[in-house]
């Protein structure tokens, strides 16, 4: 079995002429993605040996030693950027990686099933969690607060909301 991976960024293309990359850290501490190093595409059939030179708005620039011409970086804009769940620090019990959150079934306080998440979404004032409705295309944004999400189980595969009149 492989590692799970996480993506923790990606590539802007290049930044000046001599192989020098823009990276976008998708870290909650932006600098970590420099520790995650080696990086690798989402398939893993290429790894990246990242180090950031300085940071940039919306992120850094950085060198990757297998890129040493401008030509290489721009190939490489776009390009996800993934590490293993190893490489990535455990997190306190209220804190969760987008990435186990999405799939988790959606239940009311009552049992009743309201869907599936499908992303999170980060918009600065809170996460939203965008929750595909069954048999529908229909999603809705529920806030991820304690308020409204008061049970993560990610053993059971699921998660309990309480979510505002109206909302579902």
């Amino acid at each position: 079995m492989t590692a799970e991976k996480i993506c923790v960024g990606a590539i802007g293309g290049a930044y000046g002429v001599r192989g020098e990359l823009r990276i976008k850290s998708f870290c909650s501490v932006p600098e970590d993605i420099e520790s995650y190093s080696p990086l690798a595409t989402e398939d893993g059939s290429r790894m990246f040996h990242l180090a950031l030179v300085r940071p940039i708005k919306n992120g850094f620039v950085a060198r990757i030693v297998e890129v040493s011409t401008k030509e290489e970086a721009d190939a490489l804009k776009g390009t996800q950027l993934f590490a293993t769940r190893d490489q990535l620090p455990s997190l306190p019990d209220d804190e969760y990686y987008h990435t186990d959150l999405i799939g988790l079934e959606v239940l009311d306080t009552g049992g009743t099933l309201l869907g599936q998440i499908k992303t999170v979404l980060d918009h600065g004032a809170g996460d939203l969690l965008e929750v595909q409705r069954p048999t529908s295309s229909e999603t809705v944004l529920l806030p991820f607060t304690l308020a409204a999400v008061p049970t993560v189980d990610l053993a059971a595969g699921r998660i309990i909301a309480d979510p505002p009149d109206g909302l579902f």
